[in-house]
């Protein structure tokens, strides 16, 4: 980068947050940041990630300091009547996936007037979103789904409700007609949509210049593209994947390369969604982030997104901001969040050496105001799709930026969580005596975290892969919601060219921990699932007491949403702040009877057909607890059990006969 450009960045005055306007003034609407050369990637190289400094923006000071400072030119987002100009009936969101489907049916569901159809290129993942087997398990999802997408009937007894002769006649006498489709007809929904959510997949680059950091941008450049091609002029466009700082940037020049001279708005909009809670955080948001150009327009547009979510959401928590803070802010969240973990994960290891207790720790410094207890849980570290792929992305920003001390800050706990597994499996190997020719190891949890079936990046897969090493006889897995098919697919990308899997290979999967852990030499508890929780009874209750005490993210079930139904006047209070609702378990006996009737599988449904070979229903109630003590008289001498995620009482585990190792204490053998 040359010391002129980085300089001009740092030592010249703006006088409004930055805009997406090119730098020829088109848009008329304010002053536009220095201009980025043109054959620099806005998303890879140096220059087009350089930010302006708070200082160099030389923003008004307001007395209130809850609210950003705008120009006073510019028209509040936060005001309703802002976006009157600006009507959205009709919202498209592209990509079908864990952001796109809950996102889409939590807001079709609190905006009845608003069409909301997300589109997919993948027919099977949409016709899984229209059936009855949703292509991903949350809890809560499958009523919010069935209320948006097939409607509320009117408060009819449950017999009324099944003389339907059809699913279309019912739809007819519903009181709350549909509003969430989903279709694989993307350039139609596309031209009819007056705001497009872009939800799709950001994956790590796997090879090529930045390989295994860099983010990879094709499927948001080739959405792009399509809403450039077929979206009406004016239409909002809103960043809902996580992207690298100034992405709008690039989606502004796509959308001038093939429109140009059409306007469009771009909004940054991240998601701060927790797989296994994303209907709770959806319903009963910390923070809903709203990124936008310092134009007319954009704060229009703006305000026009904050109308939708302010349907459920108390305006005090959405936040408008500039929108090279809200692309970066999503990353920063992601990497604090994940710095946490490794960190007391690091102090798990000196625990063990010592003779302290990780846990003992972790309550007493949680304990500090100034620290708080959330994500100071040891365990094997932080997996799924979002963590690791987030700090790689931020390192590899950090890089870009000429900042090598900022990116082996962030790299470290990547390298910190690496340690923790692969220390957890080496001692799994230690305390067998150094190898694992003819033994078993049961895996009781394959997900990276309860409450989810998301198999991707999961902690358990770093385990097997060492545990592999040792060439076991068996490994035996059971996950209550990992499908087999994407379990194998993730073992299979450890070593394409060796069979794992038997018969010919040592892994196998099951439908039942207890046939995991019979004849086993060794139990790893790799998932924190509520089944396989152990705890003295005193603790239990305790346990059950503060969890109801501070559950205070509860989502709002569809029953207290019934008012929207029945369009019965709602007190004004109760518009502003959501009610404080326990944990979501489902509908209500009254709501489920209000629920339509779910779409027929096809006779051949593959689904189905998984489901009864396992003899697994979705039913069935995962926190059902396993019976410790008929493992302890299936498994083999010593009877070792490795706790990956402390959630097992050490006296009421060795009352049992077994010997067990946690992480973050000393070993008693």
């Amino acid at each position: 980068m040359s010391p002129s450009w980085a300089e001009s960045l740092i030592t010249s005055p703006m006088t409004s947050l930055p805009s997406l306007s090119r730098s020829d003034g088109s848009t008329g609407e304010s002053a536009s940041p220095p201009a980025t050369p043109a054959d620099m990637s806005p998303y890879i190289d140096a220059q087009a990630y350089s930010l302006p400094t708070i200082d160099a923006m030389n923003l008004p000071r307001h007395a209130d300091a809850s609210r950003p400072a705008y120009p006073n030119t510019l028209p509040d987002i936060m005001d309703p009547d802002t976006a009157r100009s600006v009507s959205v009936q009709r919202l498209c969101c592209i990509g079908a996936g864990y952001v796109g489907g809950p996102t889409a049916a939590v807001i079709a569901l609190h905006n009845p007037h608003v069409r909301v159809t997300v589109v997919d290129r993948d027919e099977k993942r949409i016709n899984a979103w229209k059936g009855k087997h949703l292509p991903i398990h949350e809890p809560g999802l499958n009523d919010v789904v069935r209320a948006a997408r097939d409607g509320l009937c009117g408060r009819k007894a449950e017999h009324e409700r099944r003389d339907y002769a059809n699913h279309a006649q019912a739809r007819e006498e519903s009181v709350r007609q549909p509003n969430l489709f989903f279709s694989t007809a993307c350039t139609q929904t596309i031209a009819e949509s007056d705001m497009i959510f872009i939800s799709v997949n950001t994956p790590t680059k796997v090879r090529g210049v930045g390989a295994g950091r860099a983010t990879d941008m094709t499927a948001l450049e080739g959405a792009v593209r399509d809403v450039a091609m077929h979206a009406r002029p004016g239409t909002i466009l809103v960043e809902k994947s996580t992207v690298p700082c100034k992405t709008g940037q690039l989606i502004k020049d796509i959308l001038e390369a093939y429109r140009p001279g059409v306007s469009f708005s771009i909004l940054s909009n991240p998601e701060f969604l927790s797989e296994g809670t994303a209907v709770r955080d959806l319903m009963r948001p910390d923070r809903v982030i709203l990124g936008c150009e310092s134009t007319i327009s954009g704060h229009r547009a703006a305000a026009a997104l904050a109308n939708l979510y302010a349907a459920w959401v108390p305006r005090s928590k959405i936040a408008p901001i500039n929108i090279w803070s809200s692309e970066l802010c999503k990353l920063t969240a992601n990497a604090m969040l994940a710095q946490r973990i490794s960190s007391i994960n690091s102090i798990s290891a000196i625990c063990e050496r010592t003779g302290a207790d990780v846990s003992e720790i972790a309550k007493s410094i949680g304990m500090d105001a100034r620290i708080g207890p959330q994500f100071l849980k040891a365990g094997l570290g932080f997996g799924g799709s979002c963590f690791r792929k987030d700090i790689a992305s931020l390192t590899y920003l950090a890089e870009s930026l000429g900042l090598p001390e900022v990116a082996a800050y962030w790299q470290q706990v990547i390298t910190m969580n690496n340690f923790q597994r692969d220390r957890f499996a080496r001692s799994v190997i230690s305390s067998l005596h150094n190898t694992l020719r003819g033994k078993k190891i049961a895996i009781l949890g394959y997900a990276f975290k309860k409450d989810t079936g998301d198999a991707r990046e999961s902690p358990a897969l770093d385990v097997i892969r060492i545990l592999l090493e040792e060439n076991p006889n068996s490994i035996a897995i059971f996950d209550p919601l990992c499908s087999e098919a994407d379990i194998v697919r993730e073992l299979r990308a450890v070593d394409s060219e060796t069979e794992i899997m038997q018969p010919r290979g040592p892994v196998e999967i099951v439908s039942d921990p207890y046939t995991a852990c019979a004849d086993s030499n060794a139990v790893l508890v790799l998932t924190d699932w509520d089944m396989f929780k152990l705890r003295k009874s005193n603790r239990a209750v305790q346990s059950k007491v503060e969890e109801h005490q501070f559950d205070g993210a509860a989502p709002t079930t569809i029953l207290q949403l019934r008012h929207k139904a029945d369009k019965i006047p709602v007190p004004a209070a109760t518009l502003l702040t959501p009610p404080h609702t326990p944990d979501m378990k489902g509908a209500s006996l009254e709501t489920e009877a209000r629920l339509m009737p779910e779409p027929a599988c096809p006779p051949e449904c593959v689904e189905c057909k998984s489901m009864a070979a396992r003899s697994v229903s979705k039913s069935v109630d995962i926190t059902e607890p396993v019976d410790w003590s008929r493992i302890s008289s299936s498994v083999k001498e010593p009877k070792w059990v490795f706790d990956g995620r402390g959630i097992l009482d050490a006296s009421a585990m060795v009352g049992k006969g077994f010997r067990l190792e946690t992480l973050g204490r000393v070993s008693l053998y």
